[in-house]
């Protein structure tokens, strides 16, 4: 494993960037954020593992060069973008029309875990700046002296291990205040329009955004 990191000066660079990167918002933390205030902290932690698991299949996917089908063609750009667009759009529509508990003093809004690790998982990997957030990011640390998707493989699989500790600290953060929120019913309907307002937000940004160099 140590002969794919670079060597320490690069590798530290590399560490440093990566949390930079990891600890700006992008769409997989306001899922993360949003699912936490809305639905508790435990079914924010969840989301986190789905959305880590969504990059880390990005990660791997660049390493193999699926990112460079994506670059040459817009076509395949514009098809995998349209459709985390329309996933996330669903997701808003979903909250929107989730219904109201009937206690006074209900818990945050129930959702099975397999469900919210699903979600994540393909909010995640349906966004291919993601993958070619990597296919820019991760060559300027490969050394060549070693196998490049490799190298590529274990700096993406490190990429989304600092990702998911930041990712998770959101988390326990939002969670925090999830209680609070869900004293008052107006709060709750406010939280689930904020909530479902946040993914069709995240809708409409995936498809309009012409960026092809920012992570989520």
């Amino acid at each position: 494993m140590t002969d794919l990191l670079p060597p320490w000066p690069v590798l530290s660079a590399f560490l440093f960037a990566s949390l930079v990167l990891a600890i700006t918002p992008g769409p997989g933390v306001l899922y993360i954020v949003t699912r936490s205030l809305v639905q508790g902290r435990r079914s924010g932690l969840v989301s986190v593992v789905g959305v880590a698991l969504g990059n880390l299949g990005n990660a791997l996917a660049a390493s193999v060069g699926l990112a460079a089908l994506f670059a040459a063609s817009s076509l395949a750009f514009a098809v995998v973008k349209y459709a985390g667009a329309l996933y996330l759009f669903y997701l808003g529509v979903q909250m929107f029309r989730s219904p109201q508990a009937a206690s006074p003093t209900p818990a945050p809004l129930a959702a099975p875990w397999s469900r919210v690790l699903r979600d994540g998982f393909v909010v995640a990997l349906l966004n291919p700046k993601t993958t070619l957030f990597f296919a820019a990011f991760l060559p300027q640390f490969l050394s060549p002296e070693a196998p490049p998707m490799l190298q590529g493989m274990a700096l993406g699989s490190l990429f989304v291990a600092i990702a998911t500790v930041t990712d998770s600290g959101y988390a326990l953060a939002a969670g925090m205040v999830a209680p609070a929120l869900a004293r008052a019913a107006s709060v709750r309907r406010l939280g689930r329009r904020l909530g479902g307002g946040v993914f069709i937000g995240l809708a409409v940004f995936t498809a309009l955004t012409g960026s092809r160099s920012r992570a989520g």
